[in-house]
């Protein structure tokens, strides 16, 4: 059981809560393009191009995915067709969370304020909070913040708009990349990383680890 009682639990959406579906939507549109014994790596460099894409400055979300797959299908020298960029952006609102999910946050949200950060459009991500099946105090965005994770920009517009630093705060993320590396350095006062299989554990990134939101209430002593 986590010792540290948080003013705030912030949570990363895509993938975290949200059952992120890129590589799944690569492996529909691609097996014309791209054999069956290339795809994993093929979807793996989608991933890489899409952190990539989030590093400079902030751009729309739809431009972040077309991109990534047009620089993707570069490399692997293979046709890239714009429509299939588009067709993925517009699938992200309508991902639901993974089944952990709503039954933890429920717990929790009766006694701790939960707050959403995530890379995501305006347009997109309430859609997806409302899947979830639990209150959030608050939903803050990379729009709104004009800046994506991992760059501490998003973060900072966060504790800005919570009026709260990061000490008092835990952050609850399944990437190292995007999420919990900046936590580190920023110092939340305790980071949860959520084990769903697309990234490997990194114990000095993270205080505890937990394979599901089921956990989290148990955690925090709920």
């Amino acid at each position: 059981m986590a010792p540290f009682r948080p003013k705030y639990i912030s949570f990363d959406c895509y993938g975290t809560l949200t059952r992120f579906r890129m590589s799944e939507m690569a492996r529909e549109m691609f097996p014309d393009r791209i054999a069956p014994e290339h795809m994993e790596k093929f979807c793996k460099d989608f991933s890489a191009y899409r952190l990539d894409e989030v590093l400079g400055a902030w751009k729309p979300y739809d431009q972040v995915i077309h991109n990534a797959v047009e620089r993707t299908c570069k490399k692997w020298k293979v046709e890239f067709r714009p429509e299939e960029a588009r067709r993925i952006y517009d699938a992200v609102p309508t991902w639901g969370p993974h089944p952990d999910v709503a039954e933890g946050l429920s717990k929790v949200a009766k006694e701790i304020p939960l707050v959403i950060l995530s890379n995501a459009m305006n347009e997109q991500i309430h859609h997806n909070v409302a899947l979830l099946g639990a209150p959030f105090h608050r939903v803050y965005t990379a729009q709104q913040a004009q800046a994506y994770k991992p760059r501490f920009q998003a973060f900072e517009y966060m504790f800005d708009q919570l009026g709260c630093g990061p000490e008092e705060m835990m952050h609850v993320s399944s990437s190292f990349r995007y999420d919990q590396n900046s936590a580190t350095d920023l110092g939340f006062g305790a980071r949860v990383f959520v084990a769903r299989g697309h990234e490997p554990t990194n114990p000095n990134y993270r205080d505890y680890e937990i394979p599901h939101i089921g956990i989290l209430p148990a955690l925090l002593g709920l």
